[in-house]
């Protein structure tokens, strides 16, 4: 318009009502080309990610260890006993500690609650267990072995987690349950009575029905006990729950815990809490604050102390008793 203005000696009528459209539709054309140029920008750091995974070797797992002979790993643990020696964690040079001296025991075949509020090292505990992240100082035994010294792919061989969102694929219930194909029918139907849904699911095609993309043809309740059907296939010794109960309706809660106690109950089980009634029944609860131990003991033991877990039994307005 301003050119137009200046011009309006030298400009007709047509040059200035073209300059003026094209001036009008300018915006449109910049703001697409901004949104093009995001676009670009998003995709090529998926590029940039698919050539490191490209180029990624995985994690180290030729580890030797000179302790133990690769038969003996095979057979390990026979006692799945865990002990924290020390250990700190961090997930960046650059960034604080996120666990610091952890020191505790866990004996076999315990029932293990842990517990905190937002931030205070819960999921961090687990990923030092996992060795998703290493640790700074300080080691982990399992069955009086360091973890560190086990090819990474052995030791999540013999851990086994069931996390709070279950995790189904698009396929047959047959390779839900049995991804690598080494159990027979039999035991896929034993484990599926265990978890109360054989009989449900032989009116729907049995092993050989269909489970769609995040078993959404499924309830979050029944999602879950396919999981926890899953974990008992592995037979792990060590077996973690991730508050497998959080998002299920109260008829699916009781047929989950009644699963866990029938069927953990020969293994060493971690349980991580978000509602602190699914745990106030273990051995043992382990209460963690800013990434060190606060409170480890029996909850009767923990609740006449009136520590912190009392007062987490308190804020969830839940009977000590």
């Amino acid at each position: 318009a301003f050119v137009c203005i200046a011009l309006r000696s030298s400009l007709g009528i047509v040059a200035a009502g073209l300059s003026l459209t094209y001036a009008a539709q300018s915006s449109f054309f910049l703001s697409r080309a901004a949104m093009w140029y995001n676009n670009m920008d998003n995709m090529m750091t998926c590029v940039e990610r698919l050539a490191h995974y490209d180029s990624y070797t995985g994690e180290d797992d030729e580890i030797q260890c000179n302790l133990i002979s690769q038969e003996q790993l095979e057979i390990w643990p026979t006692q799945p006993t865990i002990t924290f020696e020390n250990v700190s964690m961090r997930y960046r040079p650059d960034l604080p500690q996120v666990l610091r001296n952890i020191s505790l025991s866990i004996g076999a075949q315990e029932k293990i609650g842990i517990c905190g509020r937002t931030g205070s090292g819960k999921s961090s505990f687990m990923s030092a267990l996992f060795r998703l992240v290493e640790v700074d100082t300080g080691a982990i035994f399992i069955d009086s072995v360091n973890i560190a010294q086990v090819p990474v792919t052995t030791l999540r061989s013999k851990l086994t987690i069931i996390p709070q969102d279950p995790v189904l694929f698009s396929g047959k219930l047959r390779f839900n349950l049995d991804p690598s194909q080494t159990h027979d029918d039999e035991e896929l139907w034993r484990v599926l009575k265990l978890v109360h849904l054989a009989s449900y699911l032989k009116t729907q095609g049995g092993l050989d029905c269909e489970v769609a993309e995040k078993g959404s043809n499924f309830s979050i309740g029944q999602r879950q006990l396919l999981c926890i059907a899953r974990a008992l296939l592995r037979q792990s010794h060590i077996v973690v729950l991730d508050e497998a109960t959080a998002n299920v309706d109260i008829e699916s809660d009781k047929l989950i815990q009644e699963a866990i106690r029938t069927c953990f109950s020969q293994v060493t089980l971690l349980v991580i809490a978000h509602r602190l009634e699914t745990i106030v029944h273990c051995d043992r609860i382990l209460v963690l604050n800013q990434g060190q131990v606060d409170e480890f003991d029996t909850p009767a033991n923990l609740i006449a102390q009136n520590g912190t877990f009392a007062s987490l039994l308190h804020q969830a307005n839940l009977n000590r008793n």
